[in-house]
């Protein structure tokens, strides 16, 4: 379906599809795009119609098995239609995320469209504390296969791998950009700066590497125009450490031992009282810094450095509260200054019972 005034056909250049085009990095592409003289045509897929203006509009779900028949024209198609909230039920998040992932590449080799870049993330290699920083493009993927968002978008990287044998002919590029910020974004990491104290991992060093919309919606579009193929990593250069996380945010920290904290947060995981599993913590304690270094190479440069990128994010969360990644507000919100302390105590309580155990 059509809506406002699209520009005429070119003689050249591919048509490109974009879906979740109606928000967030997907709008912003879409607009990228409709600009470029070398695009002939930008097809913009969601379940409801946006505001880009010079695009053709198809309103579809991206898990319709028929979408093959809105994709006839296609040459490229870039997915962006995912959801990364905590709030989402698991099972409701991946059956969207991993499902429209199927669906999309399915109905591309169907439709013979030539190309597939899907969208995934940096937390795909996983974060640990032994993690080179930063890590390179092509690095194993060490993150864990469970519940977690991190699981969907190792799902989808295994779609990419397999691509090739099943649908030969198919192209498909993985792009893994690092913690994302910007409107509308709500995810583990935003959520650990909603809280009132910052917490870390004894004898870890994070390093906090972020990656706006804005640069991963040029970075796609790059992506595109110049055909780079991947792994590609997206995010602002360098890293920032705790300390100067600490002084930007203007929040005080709290440590806990790494059995504590996570073996704490399986605990209330299980009992319903936090949204995601305690392996979603590792990427708010370790280290998962990506090199970008096939954008460099090919002259991209991100808008946003990460200090101004958090600086971002702690704009977009003011006046949120979560403790442990779930959001409270109301009477909850009063209580939520006093988490930090409550949970550092019940560490000293454990650290003493582990010394009086020692000593018998």
């Amino acid at each position: 379906m059509a809506t406002g005034k699209v520009r005429p056909r070119r003689s050249k250049g591919p048509v490109v599809a974009v879906t979740g085009a109606a928000a967030g990095a997907g709008r912003l592409l879409a607009a990228r795009l409709a600009e470029r003289e070398d695009i002939r045509k930008v097809v913009a897929i969601d379940g409801h119609r946006g505001d880009v203006p010079g695009v053709t509009w198809r309103v579809v779900d991206i898990r319709d098995p028929l979408l093959s028949n809105r994709l006839s024209d296609v040459d490229v198609i870039v997915h962006l239609d995912l959801e990364r909230s905590p709030e989402l039920d698991p099972r409701e998040r991946r059956t969207h995320n991993v499902r429209g992932a199927q669906t999309v590449v399915t109905a591309a080799a169907a439709a013979r469209v030539r190309r597939v870049v899907l969208v995934t993330s940096a937390m795909v290699y996983g974060a640990a504390p032994d993690n080179e920083v930063p890590l390179p493009e092509d690095a194993p993927l060490r993150a864990e296969a469970n519940e977690s968002i991190a699981g969907d978008y190792l799902e989808i990287e295994e779609l990419a791998a397999s691509a090739a044998t099943v649908h030969p002919g198919l192209d498909v590029t993985v792009v893994r950009p690092a913690a994302l910020v910007g409107p509308g974004i709500d995810t583990v990491v935003t959520r650990h700066f909603e809280a009132p104290r910052l917490l870390s991992v004894k004898g870890s060093t994070p390093g906090w590497q972020f990656c706006h919309v804005e640069d991963l919606a040029s970075a796609l579009e790059l992506v595109v125009a110049e055909e780079l193929t991947g792994p590609i990593g997206v995010g602002c250069d360098g890293w920032l450490g705790t300390e100067e996380v600490t002084e930007i945010s203007g929040k005080r920290g709290f440590e806990l031992p790494a059995a504590l904290t996570f073996g704490m947060a399986q605990r209330l995981h299980r009992l319903g009282m936090t949204p995601a599993p305690a392996t979603d913590l590792h990427y708010v304690a370790y280290p998962w810094v990506v090199d970008c270094a096939r954008l460099r190479e090919a002259g991209w440069k991100p808008l946003y450095d990460n200090a101004t990128a958090l600086r971002v994010l702690l704009e977009e969360s003011s006046g949120r509260h979560a403790v442990v990644g779930r959001r409270v507000g109301g009477k909850e919100a009063t209580m939520a200054t006093a988490a930090g302390a409550t949970v550092a105590a019940i560490a000293g309580a454990a650290a003493i019972r582990r010394a009086r155990r020692r000593r018998r």
